[in-house]
């Protein structure tokens, strides 16, 4: 299996858009399960082992999606593998206002504001922790210093965020 993480990695290095890569337009077909896990708290395994090179992380986080059926795949242009993922694939670890709005870091260094396009909500199946969504169907847990941090945000309206998004904590 290391054989294939290391042949998904230079399928995706080379021309790459680091930030956003054309998942929708990629559809190759299914090449099977890795063993990939992505547990509760964020940490990625393979076979077994946490996978400590971040940089190899942000790679894979960069080509997850959620599709249709529930599933989690990492996608190239010629490859399609299926991941474990015990809850939310990424983690909010940082909230706070900056320019007005809200902004959140996620685990993978990327900073986003909630509105529209990305709408927090709470998941009951973790005692209502505030999640957001993003991009390819995916979602980020808050860690519980952000969650703390998204609480001190709040006033008694709430939170507002990109203008015209608001959010209760209560």
């Amino acid at each position: 299996m290391a054989d294939d993480l290391e042949a998904i990695s230079q399928q995706v290095e080379g021309s790459r858009d680091f930030d956003f890569p054309p998942l929708h337009l990629w559809q190759p077909e299914f090449s099977g399960d890795i063993d990939i896990r992505i547990a509760r708290d964020g940490t990625w395994f393979h076979d077994g082992e946490p996978i400590r090179r971040e940089s190899l992380r942000n790679l894979f986080a960069s080509i997850l999606r959620r599709e249709e059926d529930g599933e989690y795949y990492l996608v190239t242009p010629a490859e399609k593998w299926r991941i474990q993922v015990e809850l939310h694939p990424l983690i909010v670890t940082d909230a706070e206002i900056g320019d007005g709005d809200l902004q959140l870091t996620l685990n993978t260094g990327k900073v986003i504001t909630p509105g529209d396009e990305y709408q927090l909500f709470v998941d009951p199946s973790v005692d209502n922790v505030a999640a957001v969504t993003l991009w390819h169907g995916l979602t980020a847990l808050f860690s519980r210093g952000a969650w703390y941090r998204l609480a001190a945000c709040a006033d008694d309206n709430g939170l507002v965020s990109a203008g015209a998004f608001s959010f209760q904590l209560t």
